[in-house]
């Protein structure tokens, strides 16, 4: 660790662990995906696990790295798509944590034109009028495996999501940003929830979405709870490893 990291409070190591845990557990991330949060002393740097399944992320496994996506601390491998994170930090001085994550049932929504992916529960009112949309080939071109590997494609990527909380990356997943690492513990997961939720609703006929209001409203109410659901999903996600 560098000195600045040195400094980093203990628990917010650990939370990011957890998140990591949490995330695995509720079927967010798999063997893939990652979660990052921004380094609390310097604005430009973030800090993510090294290139290790999620759910077998410690402490000690915490690496520091600059927005260009280069780590600052050790040698150890590094996540291919770190790009995501340090673009979107650069790009998005409100986001304090980042989650990227190939859950299935949001990627259905990322192929599909026609489908509208907005809020149709209060759990989700964070997506607002709709999540953004990232087309790598009009980047890449369409040879590409589809994965965020540079600045260029990070910076590509953080332009798509705007200023919205969620992104859907064609056949790939989606990216979710929250000005806490429990905020975008949340919606990661409510971004799946509503996949699912959607996907039912969508084969019995028309969806009635939450309006721009409701949505608005929604948010500012369920993410002033952020502790409930979060000592929930610790708590399951410890009881698991255990198991």
């Amino acid at each position: 660790m560098t000195e600045d990291d040195k400094a980093v409070d203990p628990q917010l190591l650990a939370d990011l662990v957890d998140a990591n845990h949490i995330l695995f557990n509720q079927g967010v991330l798999d063997a893939f995906g990652h979660v990052s949060v921004r380094h609390p002393r310097r604005s430009d740097r973030f800090l993510l696990s090294r290139n290790l399944a999620p759910a077998l992320v410690a402490i000690d496994d915490i690496q520091t790295f600059d927005l260009d996506g280069n780590v600052l601390d050790d040698d150890r491998r590094v996540y291919l798509e770190r790009f995501i994170h340090g673009e979107i930090y650069r790009a998005r001085a409100d986001v304090g944590a980042v989650v990227h994550s190939h859950s299935q049932s949001v990627v259905p929504f990322s192929v599909v034109k026609s489908a509208t992916f907005r809020p149709l529960s209060h759990m989700s009112g964070f997506l607002g009028d709709g999540a953004a949309r990232f087309e790598i080939r009009d980047f890449a071109g369409d040879a590409s495996d589809l994965l965020v590997r540079n600045c260029s494609l990070g910076a590509a990527l953080a332009k798509s999501l705007g200023k919205s909380h969620v992104v859907l990356m064609r056949g790939h997943g989606s990216t979710v940003v929250g000005p806490t690492l429990k905020h975008a513990v949340y919606r990661a997961i409510y971004t799946e929830v509503n996949a699912r939720l959607l996907s039912e609703a969508l084969r019995l006929g028309d969806v009635d979405y939450l309006s721009s209001g409701e949505a608005r409203a929604t948010m500012e109410t369920n993410e002033g709870q952020l502790e409930r659901p979060w000592a929930l999903w610790k708590a399951a996600a410890l009881q698991a490893l255990r198991d």
